[in-house]
């Protein structure tokens, strides 16, 4: 097991475990209960960890982290290739289909 990064919250942490599971790479959310102890913890001992089961697959879990953290390319609306609805900007999925959208629509 290897840490790939500390999250800021939980949904933070499985927005990112969703993203690694869908490339192929098995990860685990640590700590992920650990704010209940906050008070009796330093708080930087209670943000959830994101660990990748095999180190082999650091390099690629390390581009899915950037391009995690990266802000959005396009702050307009844009229609699905899948079912040609229209989707708010920061979608990555679309609402009605489920289809990704952004380079792979």
């Amino acid at each position: 097991m290897l840490r790939l990064c500390t999250a800021a919250n939980l949904p933070e942490a499985y927005l990112l475990l969703h993203r690694l599971a869908h490339a192929g790479i098995e990860a685990r959310v640590l700590n992920e209960h650990a704010q209940g102890g906050l008070g009796e913890i330093p708080f930087t001992h209670a943000y959830p960890e994101i660990w990748i089961m095999e180190p082999e697959q650091e390099a690629r879990a390390r581009e899915i982290f950037a391009e995690f953290e990266r802000p959005p390319a396009s702050s307009a609306p844009m229609r699905c290739a899948g079912c040609g609805e229209t989707n708010p900007p920061g979608f990555e999925i679309c609402w009605q289909c489920g289809k990704p959208l952004g380079r792979d629509s």
